[in-house]
């Protein structure tokens, strides 16, 4: 069974790219100094184009998670159950995302401390985070 992969583009290219470096990176807008994730054209607070790619801390927190016991797409039938969390990195965007340690400390809660980890899975390279 196929895994399905994400796909770069001329405008995802850079996040892909970064990531294969070993960091994380957003786009901050020129104009309005909003920060997001995932890349678009324009700022979607201001809607300029005029925006540059910025090397993230790695540092963040859990916003939201939930944990899937079904698998919607055959190729996660054997990592069941596994989570989906939305983390607001330190400098603002928010991206979706895996903890890879759902157990440690106290387990999963709002507002928990994260830091990124990078992954390779299917030859694709990944963001994910670790409960801190």
């Amino acid at each position: 069974m196929d895994f399905p992969l994400p796909e770069a583009s001329a405008l995802t290219k850079p996040y892909w790219d970064a990531l294969q470096s070993g960091h994380l990176a957003f786009q901050r807008c020129q104009h309005c100094a909003h920060a997001w994730l995932p890349a678009r054209a324009e700022c979607p607070n201001c809607l300029h184009d005029t925006w540059q790619w910025t090397k993230a801390s790695g540092r963040g927190r859990l916003v939201s998670w939930v944990v899937f016991h079904h698998a919607y797409h055959p190729a996660f039938k054997d990592r069941l159950p596994y989570n989906v969390a939305l983390v607001e990195l330190e400098e603002g965007p928010r991206l979706l995302t895996n903890i890879i340690n759902p157990d440690h400390g106290t387990g999963i809660a709002i507002e928990r401390p994260v830091e990124l980890r990078i992954e390779t899975e299917h030859g694709a390279t990944i963001a994910r985070f670790a409960l801190s």
